[in-house]
């Protein structure tokens, strides 16, 4: 199964910017789709923030859209987020997931996860 390692968090002022990377342990050019999820709390759901698939589309939460793009290197086996104009309600912790089953509402079902990166946006 493969193995993804998200990096990239950190503490950033509101309207800032990060990229998130996570990184496959095997080649991700042509089995999986992929996604990026959110927890803003540990006792919370984890919510959806954006998903891609090898055709290359691409889908974004509501939330997100226009502020962020997902987008992967298929050389170095490795998907982004990149975030701009960050907000404080976008402090979470961030999970990138890979999958088989892509939905046609533009929904990459995660299988596989990452163990997380902390994103902090201050006021």
């Amino acid at each position: 199964q493969v193995q993804l390692v998200e990096s990239g968090g950190g503490s950033v002022q509101s309207g800032g910017s990060l990229r998130l990377s996570c990184v496959a342990s095997e080649d991700i050019s042509s089995s999986y789709c992929f996604s990026w999820f959110r927890r803003q709390s540990p006792g919370q759901v984890r919510e959806w923030v954006a998903s891609s698939n090898r055709g290359g589309v691409r889908s974004y939460a509501d939330s997100v859209k226009g502020r962020f793009t997902i987008s992967q290197d298929n050389a170095v086996n490795t998907l982004y987020l990149q975030m701009n104009g960050l907000k404080p309600e976008d402090t979470a912790m961030y999970y990138c997931a890979a999958g088989t089953k892509w939905y046609s509402s533009g929904y990459c079902a995660g299988t596989y996860w990452g163990q997380g990166t902390q994103v902090t946006v201050s006021s």
